[in-house]
């Protein structure tokens, strides 16, 4: 009954307040002053194969504003899925996770990002969208509430652990602990012998739930008047990433994939998306970048970040859970990441029994296919090897081609047994759902290149897969179809 009850408040919970319809991707010329003033060089380009480019230039508020403005129809329908699918995953009402995100998350945000927060806010409120701060503050730390804050909540809470409510008022079983939007990637960074003519070459895929990965399809360029200019992919009304594909104007290359079965969280810390964010903007080379995502690190959203110098060719893999944290540099190798954790402490003392020897676990499987790789392409990597290694549908368990949860490029869907140690079942809706690659020259001129969709050339019928798999039609309100895009290129604006 609590499910039947829960199907049928979707499509309410899915009318977001202030508007019964998107408004249109581009609005109507010739705003009133003050909008125009706060929308000062900003623009949105029509969509490009998946893809939305906005282009966000000035003060923090100015930079909040844009994005809410020009993004609005993407927020809009990304704050109803995540509604309904964090509330779902964390077992609580999004009441009680909004206000979660403004007691646990808004007294450690510094000013310049509460002021682009509230920008957000202010900028979907000139488009008719009536989304309040702790909405926004909440759709900013949806990587970190449902996996992070509830865990830490519940061991702390166990009183109240059995009374969390669900949208309607009523009690959803407790949550099967998993991670369920950008938090499984395949990725890696090479530089020095292992590339073509020595220089930095980054490729990531990103692997979420579809349901969410068809709204992960935005190029942020962001000038600010404070710190570098920005290049990245991102989540629409979100200030970071979030699955992290960035480059900065000082020649720092971002990505990463989060630690499976990851265990800690500190309540008092700086929240990750604030801290990813800030060293994207302020960080100049790996050290300081490092040093950013240290201080007050709270352990949410834990990953191994993959860096990159372009002006140097250094290479990084930083390891950083909680308490424990493991880098790894060099001029001349290949780091690479699929969701396993490497060092013996952070196994030991930050996961919930991660079994780095299991064959048949998805990050473990993909890890081996990516030391294949590694060696099959030695000293020939570039721009062409990097979206060929990051469309790969090798099955290194099956021993041939067989996209599924063993495969760099993600296809849970088709997979019979699902990704137990994430709590994705039996063909659960979820794998690859964009691709971006980069390297030292382009990311010099700020360009990135990016796929949405599955790199590999298959596509996802939304209709199609529910017929099939029944079992996921509480999705069935914001499933949509996820096609695959062919790669296209990005530069900043003005370069």
């Amino acid at each position: 009954m609590r499910w039947i009850a829960l199907n049928l408040l979707l499509p309410l919970l899915l009318i977001p307040a202030g508007a019964a319809n998107p408004p249109a991707a581009n609005p109507a010329p010739n705003p009133p002053p003050s909008v125009a003033k706060l929308l000062a060089h900003s623009f949105r380009r029509p969509r490009k194969n998946g893809w939305v480019f906005v282009h966000l230039q000035g003060s923090p508020r100015q930079l909040g504003f844009q994005n809410g403005y020009w993004l609005a129809g993407e927020i809009q329908k990304a704050l109803a899925a995540e509604r309904v699918s964090m509330a779902r995953d964390a077992g609580r009402s999004w009441g009680w996770l909004r206000r979660a995100a403004m007691r646990v998350f808004w007294p450690h945000i510094e000013r310049q990002y509460r002021q682009e927060l509230r920008g957000i806010v202010a900028g979907l409120r000139a488009r008719g969208v009536h989304a309040s701060l702790p909405d926004v503050v909440a759709l900013n730390s949806f990587q970190e509430l449902p996996d992070y804050y509830v865990p830490w909540y519940d061991a702390h809470h166990p009183a109240q652990k059995a009374a969390a409510g669900a949208p309607g008022g009523g009690n959803l079983p407790h949550r099967t602990p998993h991670f369920r939007v950008g938090a499984k990637c395949s990725a890696f960074v090479a530089t020095g012998s292992y590339t073509q003519g020595g220089q930095v070459v980054m490729g990531h895929n990103n692997w979420g739930a579809y349901n969410h990965g068809e709204y992960w399809n935005i190029i942020y360029d962001i000038v600010p008047n404070h710190g570098l200019r920005i290049l990245m992919d991102g989540f629409p009304g979100v200030i970071t990433s979030d699955d992290d594909f960035g480059i900065n104007s000082a020649g720092l290359m971002v990505t990463e994939t989060t630690i499976s079965q990851f265990k800690g969280f500190n309540p008092n810390g700086i929240p990750e998306f604030v801290r990813s964010r800030k060293a994207l903007q302020y960080a100049h080379n790996i050290r300081q970048w490092t040093a950013i995502m240290l201080k007050g690190n709270n352990g949410g959203y834990a990953n191994d970040w993959l860096l990159g110098n372009r002006k140097t060719g250094e290479i990084a893999r930083v390891e950083l859970g909680l308490r424990r944290h493991e880098i790894w540099r060099t001029r001349d190798g290949m780091y690479v990441g699929a969701n396993f954790p490497s060092d013996p402490a952070v196994i030991r003392d930050e996961t919930t029994g991660f079994n780095p020897n299991n064959p048949d676990s998805s990050p473990n499987a993909r890890h081996r296919r990516w030391e294949q790789l590694k060696r099959e392409y030695k000293g020939r990597i570039d721009i062409a090897i990097a979206e060929k290694m990051e469309a790969d549908d090798y099955d290194v368990v099956e021993h041939k081609i067989d996209p599924d949860q063993h495969t760099l490029c993600g296809h849970v869907d088709r997979a019979p047994r699902g990704v137990k140690i994430w709590g994705w079942g039996p063909y659960y809706p979820g794998g690859t759902v964009s691709a971006k690659v980069t390297d030292s020259r382009l990311a010099a001129k700020m360009e990135l290149i990016g796929a949405m969709g599955h790199p590999d050339g298959i596509g996802f019928n939304a209709r199609a897969f529910l017929r099939a798999h029944p079992q996921y039609d509480w999705q069935k309100p914001f499933l949509q179809n996820l096609p695959s895009e062919p790669w296209t290129r990005f530069q900043a604006a003005g370069h």
